[in-house]
């Protein structure tokens, strides 16, 4: 397994931040080669993303959400990988988010990519991307205040969206 680690300060206030981030199926429109992430249900995420010039499909399940503060998930079939996105305020206007991924590369393209820190750069430029969307809207596309804890909602669906 290989892993990354990367950090973004965004100035926008957590909630905002978190609160667009919940919105998993905006993720095409900040994150490159994800095609499309489809929502399930609250726990379960479908995903479509083209990777080392391959398309790749998989199931992710979320097993832990809690508001403004963290998502961790875990895929549960196709594509290997598991990770966490962290949220933490830095004052009212500002938060760093922390993204920690853990992928299984597969394949020689793969691992060559891999080992050229590829995955690292992608998910560094994700992560500007995302400052770039959410600061140029201030405001979330939408939002999901519920929890989900070892992979079980504890709080009713209750989704917002904000045009």
């Amino acid at each position: 397994m290989a892993s990354v680690q990367k950090s973004i300060d965004v100035n926008v206030p957590v909630r905002t931040a978190y609160d667009q981030w919940t919105q998993f199926e905006e993720f095409p429109r900040f994150m490159e080669g994800v095609k499309e992430v489809r929502q399930l249900d609250d726990p379960r995420l479908h995903w479509r993303a083209e990777i080392a010039g391959k398309e790749k499909k998989w199931d992710a399940v979320i097993t832990e959400q809690t508001p403004d503060q963290r998502i961790a998930w875990r895929s549960t079939s196709g594509a290997l990988n598991a990770g966490v996105v962290t949220f933490q305020p830095l004052s009212d206007s500002q938060t760093r988010i922390h993204l920690e991924l853990t992928y299984d590369p597969e394949g020689f393209a793969e691992n060559i990519g891999d080992a050229m820190g590829l995955v690292s750069h992608r998910v560094q430029g994700d992560l500007e991307q995302f400052k770039e969307f959410i600061e140029s809207r201030g405001v979330e596309t939408g939002a999901w205040r519920g929890e989900i804890h070892d992979e079980r909602v504890t709080t009713p669906s209750t989704p917002t969206q904000t045009f």
